[in-house]
C-alpha cells in the first residue's frame, strides 16, 4: 500500500510526524511553492522531512493541476491524505489515487458538516464534538467514515483549548487508524442523511454581542470566539471592544469598571479585553 500526504500548515505535518513515529511509510509529499500563502497562519513547510526520511517532495500551485495528478498516478499512490488544506479538490484528483483521498473533520459526522467547527460547538452548548476521517467525496463533508473520536467538552471550553483538543486528536486518530490502511483492515461506513446537520461559515462581524442574547448565548460566544479567533465585541462610539474572556453577573446594579454589556436576563463583564479603533 502506498502513501500520499498533502498539507502546508503544523497540523499537517503533525500528523506526518505521527505516522513516521509509529513506522508508517509515506511515498508522496505534496506542498505549496515557497512563496505561496507566506502569511497563512500556521503555514510550514516539509523540505526538512522529505530530505530526513526521503520522501518525494511535490510542491506545487494548486491541487487540481494536472502535474499533481499525474504524479500520483506515477508513484501509484493508493491513499491521499488531504489535512490543512483550503483548495477544494475536483472528481479527477479525488479518483487519482488508486483507493481515494482522505481528510480529516473536526466534528462527529454526520452531524456538524460545513464551516467554523470549533466555534459552532460552543455556540451550540455541546457536551461532546469530536473528529471524523472520511473518504473525500465530491460533497461537504459527506463521504463514507474511516473513524472517529470523541472530545468531550468542558463547560469552560474556549476555541482556544478545543483547538488544542481537536488537533490532538487528528494526530491521535491518525495514528490509530494508519496501520488498519496499510493492512486493508477497514471499514468504510456510509454517513445517515437522517442525522446530518451543516454548519454555515462564520465571519468576525458574526462576533457582535447584542442585547437581546442571554447571558448563556453571549459567554457562550465570548469563549467561540476568542483567541485564535477575531473575538466577540461590542460598539462604543468610534471604538470596539472586543471581550476575550468574561463572566455573566445576574445584578445589574452593580457599577462595573471593567466594559460591560446589558443583556435581556443579566451583565456579561469583560474580564481580558481589547479597545480598538472602528475602521471602516
Amino acid at each position: 500500500m502506498k502513501f500520499g500526504f498533502v498539507t502546508c500548515v503544523q497540523l499537517g505535518l503533525s500528523c506526518i510526524e505521527k505516522i513516521l513515529e509509529i513506522g508508517g511509510k509515506l511515498d508522496l509529499l505534496i506542498t505549496l511553492h515557497d512563496h505561496k500563502a507566506v502569511n497563512k497562519s500556521g503555514r510550514i513547510y516539509l523540505d526538512k522531512v522529505s530530505e530526513d526520511h526521503k520522501i518525494p517532495l511535490l510542491k506545487i500551485n494548486h491541487i487540481n493541476d494536472q502535474n499533481v495528478k499525474d504524479t500520483i498516478k506515477e508513484k501509484k499512490i493508493d491513499w491521499l491524505f488531504v489535512i490543512g488544506w483550503s483548495q477544494i479538490a475536483d472528481i479527477e484528483l479525488l479518483d487519482a489515487p488508486a483507493r481515494g483521498c482522505i481528510g480529516i473533520h473536526p466534528t462527529l459526522l454526520p452531524k456538524g458538516r460545513g464551516r467554523a467547527a470549533i466555534p459552532w460547538a460552543i455556540i451550540k452548548g455541546l457536551e461532546k464534538t469530536g473528529v471524523t476521517m472520511f473518504k473525500l467525496d465530491e460533497g461537504v463533508d459527506t463521504g463514507e467514515i474511516i473513524g472517529q473520536l470523541e472530545i468531550p467538552l468542558d463547560p469552560s471550553e474556549t476555541s482556544g483549548t478545543l483547538y488544542q483538543k481537536a488537533n490532538d486528536a487528528h494526530i491521535k486518530l491518525i495514528g490509530e487508524i494508519f496501520p488498519k490502511l496499510e493492512t486493508n483492515e477497514i471499514v468504510l461506513k456510509s454517513q445517515n442523511e437522517n442525522e446530518a446537520t451543516y454548519w454555515e461559515g462564520r465571519t468576525p462581524k458574526d462576533g457582535l454581542l447584542n442585547n437581546n442574547m442571554s447571558v448563556i448565548e453571549a459567554e457562550r460566544l465570548v469563549r467561540a470566539t476568542t483567541h485564535p479567533y477575531p473575538g466577540a465585541y461590542i460598539e462604543e462610539g468610534d471604538k470596539r471592544i472586543i471581550f476575550w474572556s468574561a463572566h455573566i453577573e445576574v445584578s445589574n446594579s452593580k457599577v462595573y469598571s471593567n466594559p460591560t454589556v446589558q443583556l435581556r436576563d443579566g451583565v456579561l463583564v469583560a474580564d481580558e479585553w481589547e479597545v480598538l479603533d472602528i475602521v471602516d
